[in-house]
């Protein structure tokens, strides 16, 4: 109903992602997002991958929104690390098309030789 009403409004044609309703919290309840006195979830954003792994979580309370935007980036990078067997990693900014980083011993305390935040740009 929000896709339906607002966001689909706010986001043109809507969002490229699978939206879950869960009016009975019986999913909030299983991630620890519900509030049962309340009766409603917090805001709350869960990528799962195609193994059904958890990847990424994000859960803000109602006053604050979320961002589309980044969580398509997000999903966008878990792609591309997936699709590359673990071969390439995101930094922190990455945007599709942009460099990408090779996980390994030498990176760790030298993730600032290889990427710069223009490289995100």
């Amino acid at each position: 109903m929000w896709n339906d009403h607002e966001l689909s409004k706010m986001v043109e044609g809507g969002i490229p992602y699978p939206m879950l309703a869960d009016q009975g919290g019986v999913v909030g309840t299983m991630y620890g997002v519900y509030d049962k006195d309340a009766g409603v979830e917090m805001r709350g954003r869960f990528i799962i991958d195609p193994d059904g792994v958890l990847q990424g979580y994000e859960v803000l309370t109602p006053p604050v929104g979320r961002n589309v935007s980044e969580t398509t980036r997000q999903l966008k990078a878990f792609q591309l690390v997936r699709a590359a067997g673990g071969a390439e990693a995101t930094p922190s900014g990455w945007q599709p098309g942009k460099k990408t980083l090779k996980p390994g011993p030498e990176l760790v305390g030298n993730v600032w030789r290889e990427w710069k935040v223009e490289d995100a740009k």
